[in-house]
């Protein structure tokens, strides 16, 4: 399916991202790594690029239609997560955040529909379960992904016109690290029996980015073992 197609992944040098740069290489997809931080992934090429500076992402994506042709899959996936009191917030920490988050899937979705002319033709964005729920003091972070919420189905709506689908996934609890390190409740207070692992965000990069389902646009995927629909009581 996406053998030679090109897939563009931003933020994938480690977690989440990497996960989902390694699965469309094993599908045979040519995958382009965008990050501040260099990537190194078997099959997986690399360019340095802030995705909140529109410049930078601006001619990143030129150069990536000069060297590959059509651009067949953008995955939206690069942030950062800092919570602070509200108290404490200052200008600084509003924009780097929000550009880091928010802006990025504007721009990057932007010049990359430019090049998206081929068979396929998808964007999936990263938001998250904090989305629609929260806890204290993380309105950076809630903001952020929010707006990646209301953006998406946004672009859906005026990308429709060139054939590209626009989907976000929203995870819950993804463990990015040695899964030896959590605990039995950590597992059992979800549905599913289970917290998430990367390769379960992964898969659903694949599942939106498929042809196949071209008829899911605009919608948000929650993929969190079924935490935001658990009635929580304290007795």
């Amino acid at each position: 399916m996406f053998t030679n197609k090109l897939v563009i992944v931003t933020g994938a040098a480690q977690g989440i991202g990497k996960s989902i740069a390694e699965h469309f290489v094993k599908e045979g997809a040519n995958v382009i790594a965008l990050d501040i931080q260099e990537v190194s992934i078997e099959g997986v090429e690399y360019k340095e690029c802030d995705v909140g500076n529109f410049q930078q992402v601006q001619k990143v994506m030129q150069q990536l239609h000069a060297e590959h042709g059509a651009i067949h899959v953008l995955i939206n996936n690069a942030g950062i997560s800092e919570f602070k009191s509200i108290w404490e917030v200052e200008e600084e920490d509003w924009n780097r955040v929000l550009d880091t988050n928010l802006k990025s899937v504007f721009i990057c979705s932007r010049e990359a529909a430019r090049f998206m002319t081929d068979d396929i033709r998808s964007i999936v964005n990263m938001a998250s379960t904090r989305a629609f729920m929260s806890e204290p003091h993380t309105e950076l972070y809630s903001a952020s992904k929010g707006g990646i919420y209301a953006l998406t189905h946004s672009l859906a709506a005026s990308l429709s016109e060139k054939d590209i689908r626009v989907n976000s996934i929203a995870p819950g609890w993804i463990h990015t690290g040695d899964a030896a390190d959590l605990r039995e409740i950590d597992h059992q207070q979800h549905w599913s029996g289970r917290a998430g692992n990367t390769s379960d965000i992964a898969r659903a990069c694949l599942f939106l980015s498929n042809p196949q389902n071209s008829f899911i646009t605009a919608e948000c995927l929650t993929i969190d073992g079924g935490m935001t629909r658990k009635m929580i009581y304290e007795h």
